[in-house]
């Protein structure tokens, strides 16, 4: 702890504005945009692509039988699905554009597309 002593008042002013200034950018450019729809696959092929403008459940065929998909107030889930350990369903509400919720048994998942997509590692 010897180096803390010969930190000056200027720079731990330096430090305090470069940490702000680290987390508002990852706040502001990792965010992504609002989605207005939600783009859904079985078996790896697109089934369907809908507004998120209208509240509806849509039920989509699977391997292991059918998944159900709610949307509601411009957000969507996988609201029930056969997959035994219901990892898709636990993901609970999806609110971003970029965002997706997959259920890897039974080969459905549910993505919301907007202009402007959340940064994740497929996208570097």
């Amino acid at each position: 702890m010897l180096f803390l002593t010969h930190i000056k008042p200027g720079d731990w002013l330096t430090l305090l504005l470069g940490a702000l200034l680290t987390a508002l950018l990852a706040h502001t450019l990792w965010q992504g945009g609002a989605a207005d729809k939600a783009i859904i696959r079985s078996g790896g092929k697109i089934f369907s692509v809908v507004p998120l403008s209208r509240d509806q459940n849509i039920e989509v065929s699977g391997p292991l039988g059918i998944s159900r998909i709610a949307i509601h107030n411009m957000q969507a889930r996988i609201a029930a699905d056969p997959s035994p350990r219901q990892y898709c369903v636990h993901q609970g509400w999806l609110k971003q554009a970029g965002e997706i919720a997959i259920c890897l048994p039974n080969q459905v998942s549910v993505e919301l597309g907007g202009k402007k997509k959340n940064y994740d590692s497929l996208n570097y």
